[in-house]
């Protein structure tokens, strides 16, 4: 039993070498060109004594590549499209990262002009204020006294006014003299400026000028009412006072913002720096995917000793609120186009064997030409060398070229492991 099993494996063996030799010399014939030479010495012509030597220029400019042959009805389904190649322009962006924060410009904190203990709040955290609307009252005996001042100072404007009136009717008449004349008009003219005094005192603890004009002449709880207002339109984002609690002008006790726009902050390195410009447009991407755009408005000039970065801020329209400050996006900021010789989408360009290559149409289908790519944009890549301008090549569905060769070399290996 032993013998059989060797002789056995001894045949197993001499097989499998003859079909291996078998399939190699049937390869190298599929793949060994015609020599026109041997022909002419089939045909009674002499041989020559030296063979034909391989051009090394033209073999290093168009190696031997891979092939995918294919028939019409082929290369419609696969979505083959070719193109040729030719002059474009790409687009240089440089991309950074920022930090959503809230408009500089657009943000108040609010403090009272006057102590006083708080009567009322009417405004609470993430409440929409307008601009001029009550968002907390104080019990203030400080305003009190100044809008007791300023309503007897328009009562001796008043009596002035009368004085003067009757002083200068009578020195008209010749029945007073100038002097009682002259002192009614001096008292009246410092009555006023009084008046005016109180006002602006007034004015100067918040009240506006048509608050102020409206006072009631009659003393009564409401002089000791001071209204926090908003300065402006927006929301309420913080908020600290609380209910009989005594505050005064140190203390700040709203913070007011407008979301309607909102800065990002993105440090720029030194050497993008000139490359920016004041109101360069920037697209803002999110991590979940939405975009928006704005545009610069502010590059410090002072650059970080530390970071070796400059601040640049870009103004962002907000109106929905959906960019929240203290949210890290992604800036891109297109700069000035550039012309170039050759230029091809980016998808046109594959990874074969670890290197760059794009199909080319051929005799039996398309072959892989490696080519060099320079540089490129979100979209399209110059070509440096390997695909000149004007040569066809294919511009979709190089993808799926690609998964051909490599699925028929995986075929190759599988049959070989047999």
């Amino acid at each position: 039993m032993k013998k059989i099993a060797i002789v056995a494996s001894l045949v197993v063996i001499l097989s499998s070498t003859a079909l291996y030799v078998l399939y190699h010399e049937r390869m190298a014939g599929a793949k060994r060109a015609p020599d026109p030479m041997h022909e002419a010495d089939v045909h009674g012509e002499k041989e020559p004594t030296q063979p034909l030597l391989h051009d090394p220029a033209a073999e290093a400019e168009h190696p031997t590549e891979d092939h995918v042959p294919l028939t019409e009805a082929q290369i419609e389904t696969m979505g083959i499209a070719v193109a040729t190649a030719g002059p474009g322009r790409l687009q240089q962006t440089v991309t950074l990262q920022g930090e959503i924060r809230l408009n500089g410009n657009r943000i108040a904190q609010v403090t009272p002009y006057v102590s006083g203990h708080v009567k009322e709040i009417l405004k609470n955290l993430g409440d929409p204020v307008r601009r001029g609307e009550v968002m907390a009252l104080l019990d203030s005996r400080e305003l009190a006294e100044a809008k007791a001042a300023y309503l007897a100072a328009r009562e001796r404007v008043v009596l002035a006014e009368t004085r003067f009136a009757r002083e200068e009717n009578l020195w008209k008449k010749q029945i007073s003299s100038e002097e009682e004349y002259l002192n009614a008009k001096q008292a009246l003219a410092a009555a006023r400026i009084e008046k005016r005094s109180a006002k602006q005192q007034l004015m100067s603890l918040g009240l506006s000028a048509t608050r102020v004009d409206r006072l009631s002449r009659r003393p009564d709880t409401g002089l000791t009412v001071y209204e926090i207002v908003s300065p402006l339109k927006g929301e309420v984002l913080e908020r600290a006072l609380t209910l009989g609690e005594m505050v005064g002008p140190e203390r700040i006790v709203y913070r007011v913002g407008d979301m309607d726009t909102v800065w990002v902050r993105v440090n720029v390195y030194q050497k993008d720096l000139s490359l920016l410009k004041k109101n360069m447009k920037v697209l803002i991407s999110g991590d979940d995917g939405k975009e928006a755009r704005g545009s610069i408005t502010y590059i410090a000039p002072v650059v970080d000793e530390g970071t070796r970065t400059a601040i640049a801020l870009v103004t962002l329209q907000n109106p929905r609120g959906q960019w929240r400050p203290g949210r890290f996006v992604t800036a891109k900021i297109p700069l000035k186009a550039e012309a170039l010789p050759v230029v091809i989408p980016k998808d046109a360009v594959q990874t074969l064997r670890d290197r760059p290559v794009v199909f080319v149409p051929s005799e039996e289908g398309f072959e892989a030409r490696s080519v060099s790519p320079e540089r490129s944009d979100s979209e399209h890549v110059a070509v440096v060398s390997g695909l000149s301008a004007g040569d066809p090549y294919v511009a979709e569905g190089a993808f799926e070229l690609k998964a051909a060769i490599l699925s028929e070399s995986l075929g190759d290996h599988a049959g070989h492991g047999h």
